[in-house]
């Protein structure tokens, strides 16, 4: 990550953290509110996608 910031011309310093949020029981909330059992779960999502599955081009 520090290499691929570098060659960009990036600081740390001017970097700003991206806020995660997941949708659940019809809510958005924010994934950094989990607890520590249920980010895991988030990190272990697999997402569907539709075009690879159906044979769409």
């Amino acid at each position: 990550m520090e290499n691929e910031l570098q060659k960009y011309g990036i600081k740390n310093s001017d970097r700003t953290k991206c806020e995660v949020w997941t949708r659940v029981m019809g809510y958005h909330r924010p994934v950094d509110s989990f607890n520590i059992g249920k980010q895991g779960e988030v990190m272990e999502r697999k997402y569907f996608d539709e075009k690879k599955c159906c044979g769409h081009k």
